[in-house]
């Protein structure tokens, strides 16, 4: 039975990649002037980026807002340890302080389709997120202040409201052309 689901799954892919392969890449072809459909930039994966100061004094609401990240995404969250020891923050090396996930092909284009149209509407006086939050190799970060717009997250069950910073890193290093494959799937930029 769990097999059938999961061939079910690999036979269809996401609905965004269809739309990337039929609509978005004639119109980067157009726009840009490629002359094949592979050398079209696209979206490399999403790295999803928790940080949890209070993972190294209580591990359990680390473990709790992995549970969440992991029903976020779909993916089980990597835990990331301090690199160095800093003594203002009361810090050792090793210590427990973050979450991060790395979503590549389907998983990716599924995680994109229920932040766009699931997620991004029930962030409270949501007006678009700014079109300069690209860094010099093309890639676009946002945050967001809390996990509650994620329909996933059971808010009865929450122990901490967490935010998280999201990372769409794509294979092109010009910051026009990866802002028009983000407006093409359907980010919110502000106007």
């Amino acid at each position: 039975m769990v097999k059938e689901a999961v061939e079910s799954v690999k036979a269809k892919p996401p609905k965004l990649l269809e739309t990337y392969r039929t609509g978005v890449v004639p119109i980067m072809m157009k726009e840009f002037q490629y002359t094949n459909p592979l050398a079209v930039p696209r979206i490399e994966k999403i790295v999803v980026n928790m940080g949890v100061k209070e993972g190294a004094q209580d591990i359990k609401i680390l473990e709790h807002l992995a549970h969440e990240l992991a029903q976020i995404t779909g993916q089980k969250p990597v835990i990331t340890k301090a690199k160095k020891s800093i003594s203002a923050f009361k810090l050792r090396q090793g210590m427990p302080i973050g979450l991060m996930v790395t979503l590549r092909r389907a998983r990716m284009y599924e995680f994109m389709e229920r932040l766009f149209n699931v997620a991004m509407p029930r962030i409270r006086d949501f007006r678009g997120f700014p079109a300069t939050s690209f860094d010099s190799s093309g890639n676009y970060s946002l945050g967001i202040q809390e996990q509650i717009i994620f329909p996933e997250v059971e808010y009865d069950k929450m122990k901490k409201l967490q935010g998280m910073d999201i990372t769409f890193v794509t294979t092109t290093r010009k910051k026009e052309e990866a802002k028009r494959i983000l407006e093409l799937l359907g980010f919110p930029f502000r106007k």
